[in-house]
Parts: structure tokens; C-alpha cells; sequence
């Protein structure tokens, strides 16, 4: 994202029943933030005519999740339906769904059509507007449940100030109403330095390699010889960086030539092109917000190239958050 944020909706303490927590075919947990990505174009298509608003990117905080799994034990298992028996009679097949329960707040990046967002009764009413309008969406699968209607957690579009001092006093003020929580941000820098590291020791490994190291906790066994020569063991989790590390999906890779419409059959919109693809992965980390020294930092964008075949979304946190050391 090019140009930093000048206005930013919050839609706070949003409860979704049934996410879906299977985000990729080699991850789980938080929905991917392709989910989220979605989640707010449909928002924008829905808008009234009158509201001539503009989303540029997301961020998302996540205060609470519950994921629908076993409980105890080293393995989990998801809770899944019993679905009705078939038109034969017979016991319909048991398709394995994730889901889990969350609260966040989403913050949208907000740019004008010739919308009027210079006074404060405008803005406020237009996040109450949309707010109550997300009330009956869905965002990653999951229902948004009602509001509880708590007024310190109301809606609001923020118009940030010009002078630099007073855009800070702006968002520290924001940043104490998203605690506690945290905030899911790109580390790609992370994959990338891990990955060289990898290959000055061996020559052969790869970013599939680094990925994996960084989404595991590996144990290594660390030996020392006292003054009686007695041998103490002792086991340490190795982390080549600090910080909550977490594999997650980017978006998506084409693995064939772009189709035009109609070309392939049972493609779920035969009025459009159509291309087989399959995940991107990379590194994000989670970030407590009264870590992050703007709002840019936490903002997920489309970050698209076409003539690669790359379905992919950027966070400029490695950017933003460290320019200024």
C-alpha cells in the first residue's frame, strides 16, 4: 500500500459462531485473511447508492478464539455434524468441517468517492450505518451474532489528522480500545532471512524448509560438563526469532493457463475466466497493538500479479513498523 491511511472504520468486538478454522490444506486455527479480504469487498458492493465510500485494505484483532475441538490429550479432532440421511436412506458421508468461535475488530481502510467525512456526525453515522449492516453477513463462514450493545465498544471512522503529533495522539488512543488482542501481521522478511540461514549450512535447502522450521518448536538437547565432571542434560526450544511465528496462507498460485469463460466445465461461474491455482504460504506473527506504531502496520491489502499468475495479499508491518530505526 502505497499511501498511508488518512481515514479508518472500526467495527469493534464483532462475535462470529462457526469460522471456518481450516484456512489452508496444511494449516488451521484463525481463518485466513483471504476470508477477511472478502469479507469486505462484498461489504462495499452491498453500500447504499448514497454511500460513495471506498475499502483499501483490512486489519483484523483478534481477542478471543474458541476453536471446536476435542479437549485434552495431545491430538484434537474437530466436532462434526451428523448430517441427514439421503434420499436412498442411507447414512450421508461425514465431510470434516472446522469451525471456531471469534471475537475481533475489523479495521478498515476508508477512502472517499465524494463522501462528506469532514465532520464528526457524519462519520459516526456511517460506521453505525455499516456496522448494523455486517450484523446480518457472514465473515469467514461464521454467522456475525448480534451485538451485545455495550457503549465502550461502539463503531467509529476515524479521520486522522495532518499534523504528525496529533495522528499519534490519534492512534494511541485506538490502540487502548483494541487491548486485549492481538493482531496478525506479515513476516515474510522472517521466511526470507531463516531461508538464507538455512543455506549457509546447507546448499540445498529451500523456503519449504524454512517454513517448516519456523512453524514447529524443535527441541534440542544441550549438554554440559560441571566441575566434577558430571554431565547435566538439559532440553531448550531453539527459536531463531522471537516473537508469536505462525504458518499461514497468502493467497494463491496459478498451476495452469488462464481459461476463458465457459471453457471449463463445472466451473462455478462459467461468465468468467477461469484458472486452477493452489495455496501460497508464508510466515505472519501475532502482535499485540500497543506494539505497532501505526495504523498502516496492521492493514492487509490485494497485492496482485497477473502476468505471473500470483492471487496474493501484502501487509506492509516489516516496512512500516521499522522504517524509522
Amino acid at each position: 500500500m502505497s499511501e498511508r491511511l488518512n481515514h479508518l472504520l472500526v467495527l469493534p468486538r464483532l462475535r462470529i459462531q462457526n469460522a471456518n478454522a481450516i484456512s489452508s490444506p496444511m494449516t488451521w486455527g484463525f481463518p485466513a485473511m483471504s476470508a477477511f479480504i472478502g469479507a469486505i469487498q462484498a461489504l462495499e458492493r452491498n453500500l447504499p447508492d448514497e454511500t460513495r465510500l471506498i475499502f483499501e485494505g483490512v486489519g483484523v484483532v483478534c481477542h478471543r478464539i474458541e476453536p471446536q475441538v476435542t479437549e485434552g490429550g495431545v491430538i484434537k479432532s474437530f466436532h462434526l455434524t451428523r448430517n441427514p440421511v439421503d434420499k436412498s436412506g442411507n447414512t450421508a458421508a461425514i465431510v470434516e468441517e472446522g469451525r471456531a468461535h471469534l471475537e475481533i475488530t475489523l479495521l478498515i481502510g476508508v477512502g472517499s468517492e465524494g463522501e462528506d467525512l469532514g465532520s464528526f456526525e457524519s462519520r459516526q453515522a456511517l460506521a453505525r450505518q455499516i456496522f448494523d449492516q455486517v450484523q446480518g453477513m457472514r465473515i469467514a463462514g461464521g454467522s456475525v451474532m448480534p451485538a451485545m450493545g455495550e457503549k465502550r465498544y461502539r463503531p467509529e471512522l476515524i479521520s486522522f489528522d495532518d499534523n504528525e503529533d496529533k495522528r499519534k495522539k490519534q492512534w494511541n488512543r485506538l490502540r487502548r480500545r483494541l487491548l486485549p488482542g492481538f493482531a496478525l501481521v506479515l513476516r515474510d522478511d522472517r521466511l526470507r532471512a531463516h531461508t538464507e540461514a538455512l543455506k549457509a549450512q546447507d546448499a540445498n535447502a529451500t523456503a519449504l524448509d524454512a517454513w517448516l522450521d519456523l512453524s514447529r518448536l524443535n527441541h534440542e538437547c544441550h549438554v554440559t560438563v560441571d566441575e566434577n565432571d558430571k554431565q547435566q542434560v538439559e532440553w531448550q526450544v531453539r527459536r531463531p526469532f522471537p516473537g508469536w511465528l505462525v504458518p499461514i496462507p497468502v493467497g494463491y498460485g496459478a498451476i495452469s493457463d488462464l481459461y476463458q469463460p465457459g471453457e471449463v466445465a463445472n466451473a462455478r461461474d462459467p461468465n468468467v475466466p477461469f484458472q486452477f491455482v493452489e495455496s501460497l504460504y508464508s510466515i505472519g506473527e501475532w502482535v499485540s497493538p500497543h506494539r505497532l506504531r501505526n495504523p498502516d502496520a496492521l492493514m492487509w491489502f490485494v497485492e496482485n500479479d497477473l502476468e505471473r499468475g500470483v492471487y496474493r495479499l501484502g501487509n506492509d508491518y516489516a516496512q512500516t513498523q521499522f522504517e524509522e530505526e
